[in-house]
């Protein structure tokens, strides 16, 4: 088919995607609902550090988990089912987790946050590629991650004042009403496609061309597929690298590591948090035009600078005497923050180089990157502060908080060479540059 099909008008499009994105604001909230009162939560349920870790670890495991199942079924029945159910499934998990009266009942509510979380962006992601048109696909990608990101904004301050004005159920409850809301009104407003189409597909308005988005195919040849290819492999890998450290300082350990570590007040600490948000949301739109300008040059220029970017600031507030100056994390909140930008690209990536009947299939093998890492920092981070004797928030240390954070480096380490080595292939494999054994023949020429 080449016949462009008659645009569905401005308002519906920005309507439709404004609630999306409203929805993954509270993901964010709720994904992050434990950011500032991690302490609280560990007097409450008294875990001790590796104990603690589990609420964000089992979260994200879930989470990981969750997207290659999200993405086939996105294929298969389209945004609007699976985005209400998953806000339901979060606020489920906030109504368990504000009445949980055991460490076990808590976890699993953080499963149920997982869950319902892991069906949110997907499904945005959907959102834009069937409504709107294939040359704005890249900047609402990154729009819709910069907007998303003042979610955990409302975690950090709101969440926690509301906690220490009133008591811990009432905190969780109100994200529950809040899900419940969402749940409701995503129902409401959200389609599959556009009123004037009668299956899922994407337009590009330069050509006329239109593409079913819709999966026919069979569901594991789909994933193996998409997996087969280097450039989604390369996606991988990019969001495996580039934002775990951050996720885990946001999610869990950052507030710990300044107030008790650092010997910041909360307020001071919630400061940083916010330059952290604001900063991603500054540094977004910047690597988002230069990903769009350079599409065969941004792991060189973007994802392999920013993960030593990270590495370096990280290095250096680990190995500075006594308590680091203000200004040094300042300067990690930028570094960290860049992450979660630099991991749009790998979407990018998937969306480039996969046929638009794999797109959210591609979209869930490239989620499960960065949050797999994220569970893996969380935790390791988590058992070098029990293997230290500070597994708890009266134990808590500064030196403990240093040889704990250096667990991430062989993550930094992995997935970048990985990056290295998956870029050689897809370049390989679109045709920009030889195969080795092809070099190696012509020279001996």
């Amino acid at each position: 088919m080449t016949t462009a099909l008659p645009p569905v008008r401005p308002w519906r499009l920005w309507l439709v995607w404004g609630v999306g994105v409203a929805a993954y604001v509270v993901s964010v909230t709720n994904r992050t609902s434990l950011s500032a009162v991690g302490v609280d939560a560990a007097v409450r349920f008294d875990a001790d550090a590796a104990v603690l870790s589990l609420f964000a670890v089992v979260q994200l495991a879930v989470y990981g988990a969750m997207q290659i199942p999200v993405g086939l079924l996105l294929d298969r029945f389209g945004a609007r089912p699976i985005i209400t159910v998953g806000m339901f499934l979060m606020a489920i998990g906030q109504l368990v987790m504000a009445f949980a009266p055991d460490v076990g009942t808590a976890i699993f509510a953080r499963m149920l946050v997982g869950a319902g979380d892991a069906a949110i962006f997907p499904s945005v992601l959907r959102v834009v590629a069937v409504w709107f048109p294939e040359r704005q696909a890249p900047f609402l990608v990154q729009l819709t991650g910069i907007v998303g990101q003042t979610g955990q904004l409302l975690a950090i301050l709101p969440m926690a004042a509301i906690l220490h004005a009133t008591k811990w159920s009432v905190a969780f409850g109100s994200l529950a009403g809040l899900g419940v809301l969402f749940t409701v009104l995503t129902f409401a407003v959200i389609r599959n496609h556009p009123p004037d189409r009668d299956a899922d597909v994407s337009v590009d308005t330069a050509t006329g061309a239109i593409h079913a988005v819709t999966s026919a195919a069979d569901l594991r040849e789909g994933f193996r597929e998409s997996w087969a290819h280097p450039a989604t492999r390369l996606a991988f890998w990019s969001h495996f690298t580039t934002p775990f450290s951050g996720t885990a300082f946001i999610l869990l350990w950052g507030f710990p590591f300044l107030t008790v570590g650092e010997g910041l007040t909360p307020a001071m600490a919630s400061l940083i948090f916010t330059v952290y948000v604001v900063f991603g949301m500054v540094a977004g739109p910047v690597i988002g035009a230069l990903s769009s300008r350079h599409p065969m040059r941004r792991s060189r220029m973007l994802v392999l600078p920013v993960i030593g970017i990270q590495a370096f600031v990280w290095l250096v507030v680990i190995a500075w005497p006594g308590q680091a100056p203000l200004w040094l994390l300042f300067v990690l909140a930028f570094a960290l923050s860049t992450g979660g930008p630099a991991s749009m690209i790998g979407f990018d990536h998937a969306r480039t180089f996969n046929p638009s009947h794999r797109l959210s299939t591609a979209t869930g093998i490239v989620n499960v990157g960065g949050f797999l890492a994220a569970l893996l920092a969380i935790l390791f981070i988590g058992i070098a502060m029990d293997a230290q004797g500070a597994g708890t928030p009266d134990t808590y240390s500064l030196d403990a908080f240093r040889i704990a954070f250096l667990t991430q480096v062989p993550l930094w380490a992995l997935g970048a060479a990985c990056i290295v080595w998956e870029r050689k292939r897809t370049r390989v494999h679109i045709g920009l540059d030889e195969p080795r054994s092809r070099r190696r023949d012509r020279w001996a020429r």
